[in-house]
């Protein structure tokens, strides 16, 4: 196994413009947004003023929940990674872009275009689809998963405004457990696997998530979703207190059957100064080339 650090880079479409005392200023294509960050424990570079002049700003009310302050689109377009998003600021402080997973995307594009056939992808915990949209675009045909409805709805938005409408992906809301349950029942076979598994949530039927709990379930799983010559297994996380390793020990069985190598460690964003903010963690699992 090899530790690394996955880096975000500034871009046209996306910019950490600065970071610290437990925010983050980040400009959003024309919009700039200030939002909490409790890793960013240091010192701000830019003034206050630069600060106060963001679009919006993000204002916590009670428990995760908050409001948007400020004058901010309801809903704007960017282009990021050779992808196209549909930006709406939650109240929960998310826009639908997590920037920091660029380098997994283009990583599993790479996976996909090297394999030199066809590649059925599963995607787990599927959000807004930036996962799903950078397989399908690398020529995959993609299964995206995600107990919510209004979460689906905006991952297919966002396959349209890339041009990926009439790619091969099938858009299911469902738990993810019952989901993968009933695949392996029906003896579907996946080459590649995708999963950002929150720390706690709910199934459209109520179904319960708690990641202490489900994960190792879904794990002790997954070898009975892979075909017989996997291409890859790429597992996300932001549940705070969980080091890389939890997810990349989860991948040995994977290398002791069919080989390959394991890569685990953090994913961060730099500002364009070459400070970092720390974001998540990672591991993945890919076969020999």
């Amino acid at each position: 196994m090899q530790r690394i650090t996955l880096t975000t880079q500034p871009a046209a479409g996306y910019e950490l413009l600065d970071s610290g005392r437990e925010e983050k200023l980040e400009r959003f294509g024309d919009v700039v947004l200030r939002r909490p960050d409790p890793q960013a424990l240091w010192e701000k570079h830019l003034g206050e003023g630069e600060w106060n002049a963001a679009n919006g700003t993000y204002v916590r009310e009670s428990g995760e929940a908050g409001k948007w302050t400020g004058t901010i689109p309801k809903e704007w377009q960017i282009e990021f990674g050779g992808l196209n998003f549909l930006l709406k600021p939650t109240s929960f402080k998310h826009t639908g872009l997590f920037p920091e997973q660029e380098q997994n995307w283009h990583w599993s594009a790479e996976q996909i275009k090297g394999a030199e056939r066809e590649v059925n992808v599963l995607n787990l915990f599927g959000y807004t689809g930036g996962a799903t949209l950078a397989a399908a675009k690398a020529g995959a045909k993609v299964t995206h998963v995600d107990a919510s409805k209004t979460a689906v709805a905006w991952a297919r938005h966002n396959a349209e405004l890339s041009g990926l409408q009439d790619a091969p992906v099938r858009w299911i809301v469902e738990d993810v457990l019952t989901f993968v349950e009933r695949e392996i029942k029906r003896g579907t076979k996946y080459d590649a696997m995708v999963m950002d598994p929150p720390a706690f949530g709910h199934g459209p039927a109520g179904e319960l998530w708690k990641i202490e709990e489900s994960f190792l379930q879904l794990m002790k799983l997954l070898p009975e979703l892979l075909t017989e010559k996997p291409l890859f297994v790429l597992i996300n996380g932001y549940a705070a207190g969980y080091s890389p390793l939890a997810f990349a020990y989860n991948l040995e069985p994977l290398k002791q059957k069919f080989g390959g190598d394991i890569e685990y460690g953090d994913i961060e964003i730099a500002e364009k100064d070459g400070r970092v903010l720390p974001c998540g963690i990672f591991a993945r699992w890919k076969t020999q080339a």
